[in-house]
């Protein structure tokens, strides 16, 4: 497809592009090669998320207002918490004590 459109005309770069990554294909090397460019690759997206992230605290910090956003912040995460640790942590209801609460009603509806 790529190489179609590029022949009419339209889109030019396309043949570079589809030469270019053919030659890197070919061009790569063992998995070492590999292992070191996946490497490379994302210590270079830690490091641009890193600066991103330094840029917005620095922004926060900036604020008339940092107090009550911090104190904000604070309680969502708090609330956060809680129902991560609800949903989570918390013991499932034990099942024979239910099935004997249950018993125990039917036999005082079936008794009275």
């Amino acid at each position: 497809m790529l190489v179609r459109t590029a022949c009419d005309g339209r889109r030019p770069d396309a043949v570079w592009v589809e030469k270019r990554m053919a030659r890197e294909t070919g061009r790569r090397g063992g998995l070492d090669e590999q292992a070191v460019l996946l490497a490379a690759g994302l210590a270079d997206l830690a490091v641009s998320t890193l600066g991103s992230a330094l840029g917005t605290v620095r922004g926060l910090l900036r604020r008339s207002d940092a107090a009550d956003l911090a104190a904000e912040a604070e309680n969502e995460l708090l609330a956060r918490g809680r129902l991560v640790l609800d949903r989570y942590a918390s013991a499932p209801p034990p099942h024979l004590e239910l099935l004997a609460r249950h018993a125990l009603a039917r036999r005082a509806s079936g008794d009275a």
